[in-house]
């Protein structure tokens, strides 16, 4: 299956130059493309990038105006389209580190289950621990929970979770373009529960790929940031205002 990667750098220069290298040292033959978006001028990154040898094309977005999350990975996502588009499309962080060939063994898992819209991996954080990328519907209930310290790993083994992170989610192209990819509204956070809720809802389930481990530290800026604090608490509120919220709460009643 053909694949195509969405980069986005918002300042993430010497992360995007490894995680491309480390894309290339895969020599994965199902990837043949690498879209990068430039969300702010970074001319070091973009001097770089014009001596790099890659084993894939790598096409680079140079947005005006920056973007939100969303609405950067729908862009990259209409770019491959008009280039030929790849069957799967990976939303992929530039500070996640690979551990073996993911992109494999989550593109094996969606091959198993053709009513599969998107894979992800096990996930680690930067010390090697299991991160708490599989979650469960966040109410306000579950959020007080988690900000006075408890069940921070809300999915126990063999428990399905109601959506994952998308530091690294691999999607079949048919689903993305199914449920109009991310709803640009969420300028940050929240996105990833909203995509996830509505491509279930739209019959495609999401599966975990054992195989797969990626690290994905977590910058958590909201917890440091008031501007990044503001958009978070924006965000949950468009979520539980939402009808994918109120229809998969719904549905697990």
């Amino acid at each position: 299956m053909t694949i195509t990667v969405s980069l986005i750098s918002h300042g993430h220069g010497d992360d995007v130059l490894v995680l491309l290298g480390d894309l290339a040292a895969l020599e994965e033959p199902g990837l043949r493309r690498v879209i990068l978006t430039l969300n702010q001028p970074e001319p070091t990154l973009a001097a770089a990038l014009s001596i790099s040898q890659l084993t894939f094309e790598l096409i680079v977005i140079k947005n005006e105006v920056p973007q939100g999350f969303g609405a950067n990975h729908n862009q990259a996502f209409a770019r491959d389209a008009a280039l030929g588009s790849s069957e799967l499309f990976v939303v992929l962080n530039p500070d996640v580190r690979f551990s073996g060939n993911p992109l494999d063994a989550m593109a094996r898992r969606l091959s198993q289950l053709p009513t599969a819209g998107a894979a992800y991996p096990r996930q680690l954080d930067g010390a090697g621990k299991s991160s708490d990328s599989e979650r469960l519907l966040p109410t306000p209930a579950r959020l007080l929970a988690r900000y006075l310290g408890a069940r921070r790993q809300e999915v126990s083994a063999g428990t399905e979770p109601d959506w994952v992170n998308a530091a690294c989610l691999l999607v079949r192209r048919e689903a993305y373009g199914q449920i109009g990819g991310f709803d640009e509204r969420y300028h940050m956070y929240c996105e990833d529960v909203d995509f996830c809720l509505r491509m279930r809802l739209a019959g495609w389930e999401l599966v975990r790929a054992s195989d797969a481990v990626v690290e994905h530290a977590g910058q958590r800026a909201s917890h440091r940031n008031l501007k990044h604090l503001f958009w978070h608490v924006s965000s949950l509120c468009r979520l539980w205002g939402s009808t994918a919220y109120r229809d998969w709460k719904k549905s697990r009643a």
